[in-house]
């Protein structure tokens, strides 16, 4: 059982607050299990807070959080504007089918609330990543979602022939935790440049030192050149 207690306020602000949402925690309320809000609602005292984007219920990391609806509305815009880069990491316990690069296409929903990558692009998911060895048998990924679709990330390692450790759903070995964590964010608000880093607080591979030594390449993700890309590439 996840303590509630436990969730990190990572930034503060007097518009948004940024937490460090636990895996298997939703962002909204579930028929039986109470999403994020109300946890962080009544761990900070705030009457009401607002989603700005979401995560899945099986990613940790990054969430921000509104404290009012003019911040909320403005934050949204950034996320939808993609004027916000989002990195995340994830392991993955196959090799992908290429190291590097960028999965582009559309998604389309199939069986049991899953969703697949299409060859066409009309609106296309689009992510970028780096791939490197972890351990034997492991591989750490970096990467760089600069569209926000339902399972973008999840899709585009199944796709790579490299599903997310942990995540059963898309063919993952099963494992403690889906290996998926929203790492930093990294934007400008009313003129102040944000970047912020969380690091993952759940998952035996999360803490073992050789993640720690692998993730030392991606520290500083908005430094790494990233190539321009666009739909039809």
């Amino acid at each position: 059982m996840i303590d509630i207690k436990e969730v990190k306020i990572v930034f503060e602000n007097e518009d948004f607050l940024a937490i460090n949402k636990p895996s298997g925690i939703s962002v909204q309320d579930e028929r039986d299990k109470t999403g994020i809000l109300p946890i962080i609602c009544q761990q900070t005292g705030y009457d009401r807070l607002w989603l700005v984007h979401r995560l899945d219920k099986v990613t940790s990391g990054l969430l921000l959080l509104a404290k009012h609806q003019q911040s909320a509305a403005r934050l949204s815009g950034y996320f939808a504007d993609r004027k916000i880069s989002k990195y995340y990491v994830a392991i993955t316990d196959k090799k992908p089918k290429k190291k590097q690069g960028a999965v582009i296409g559309d998604m389309h929903k199939i069986r049991d609330g899953k969703w697949a990558l299409s060859t066409t692009k009309v609106n296309p998911a689009i992510s970028q990543f780096f791939s490197t060895s972890l351990s034997p048998g492991l591989r750490l990924n970096l990467v760089k979602p600069s569209s926000g679709k339902t399972h973008q990330i999840r899709v585009m390692c199944k796709s790579l022939g490299s599903p997310i450790l942990g995540d059963t759903l898309y063919s993952g070995t099963p494992s403690d935790r889906t290996y998926l964590h929203a790492y930093c964010l990294d934007f400008i608000d009313q003129a102040n440049q944000i970047r912020l880093v969380c690091e993952p607080e759940s998952g035996n591979l999360f803490k073992h030192s050789d993640y720690k030594q692998s993730l030392s390449k991606f520290s500083t993700p908005w430094d790494i050149p990233w190539p321009q890309i666009g739909r039809n590439k």
